[in-house]
């Protein structure tokens, strides 16, 4: 499967194409706009229409019926 740019497994992160290492990218709730510059263990993230979206623990915990509803059965 190919992945669309800046939607890789990198936690958020992208190369800036002047500098050798990379640099956290904020990471902005899809649902309410909260920002966090790392990666939290709470948020969630889901990838829809090719993109990836990320979540806030709030935003996830709220709305935790309608995230598990959309799983298939053997995840649970």
């Amino acid at each position: 499967m190919t992945s669309l740019p800046g939607d890789g497994d990198d936690g958020g992160r992208d190369a800036d194409p002047g500098d050798d290492e990379a640099r956290p990218r904020p990471l902005v709730c899809a649902r309410c706009g909260t920002r966090a510059e790392d990666l939290r263990p709470t948020w969630t993230f889901s990838v829809e229409n090719g993109v990836r979206q990320y979540f806030c623990d709030t935003c996830s915990r709220e709305n935790l019926r309608a995230i598990e509803g959309r799983l298939d059965s053997d995840w649970w």
